[in-house]
């Protein structure tokens, strides 16, 4: 089993996360929109990965899948919860991380992870969708902008626009309303008060599990500088981003594979 390659499959339910390890290093990984068959979406993620790693899609492989979609893989070995998988990937890539922020399309958690790497506590907020990636998609798609757009411009904002509401389809009839005021909230204003909205929903998360530096911000969202600025504000303190945000369930996934490689079958 020593040459066997770990791979972590993370299932969201925008993009497909690959990872393949080979020993301590990552050798590959890929990112690829779910599309409405799971199991043929994160096959196509796992052959993407293995062609840059190139290998081939065969039993030389061990699985672990996280994610939504996790339990309709048939290929994967086993399948782990998401947060676990989190707290793994997050210790792999930045291990001096204690608090650590995950912006899915559609949730929001917060995990608290040990000196080892294991999770310790988290929270979920995933009963509207107003701290999420996707209700940021839709302000940017109401700001006719894209989401880098409306990064640049929230560090422009002198003040933040008041937008209140939890609620994601509250909180965009107040944008309406700002942007047909006379005369209108300036644009950079909107989206620093939207940014915040969504901030200051995570930090009552991070609260209730317990800030403890250093702090983490990951998933798609993670890459939007501006949302990352205002974190860094809350705290009162940098906070740290991996390379490539969107992997880390993944990388915590492929670490378990490698974990359960060294082990062997049980006997």
């Amino acid at each position: 089993m020593g040459n066997k390659k770990a791979v972590g499959l993370d299932i969201g339910s925008q993009t497909t996360k690959v990872v393949v390890l080979d020993g301590n290093n990552i050798l590959a990984s890929s990112i690829v929109l779910s599309g409405d068959d799971t199991e043929s979406s994160a096959k196509a993620a796992v052959e993407k990965a293995l062609k840059e790693a190139k290998l081939e899609f065969d039993d030389n492989l061990y699985i672990t899948a996280t994610g939504i979609g996790a339990k309709s893989i048939s290929f994967s070995q086993q399948q782990k919860g998401i947060t676990t998988c989190l707290a793994r990937g997050v210790h792999y890539l930045l291990p001096s991380v204690q608090l650590a922020i995950d912006i899915g399309a559609e949730s929001s958690t917060v995990i608290k992870v040990n000196e080892r790497g294991r999770l310790s506590d988290y929270a979920t907020h995933d009963k509207c969708a107003s701290g999420t990636g996707i209700f940021l998609q839709q302000m940017a798609k109401l700001m006719q902008m894209s989401p880098e757009d409306m990064s640049q411009h929230s560090f422009t904002a002198k003040r933040r626009a008041d937008i209140t509401n939890t609620c994601a389809v509250f909180a965009e009839s107040e944008v309406i309303s700002h942007v047909h005021r006379v005369p209108p909230t300036p644009k950079e204003e909107i989206i620093a008060g939207l940014f915040y909205g969504v901030v200051s929903r995570i930090m009552t998360l991070c609260k209730r599990v317990g800030i403890k530096k250093d702090v983490a911000v990951v998933g798609g969202v993670a890459l939007s500088k501006g949302l990352v600025h205002i974190f860094e504000e809350e705290f009162g303190f940098g906070v740290l981003v991996p390379e490539t945000p969107q992997i880390v369930a993944a990388v915590g996934a492929a670490v378990i594979s490698k974990e359960s490689i060294e082990k062997g079958p049980a006997v």
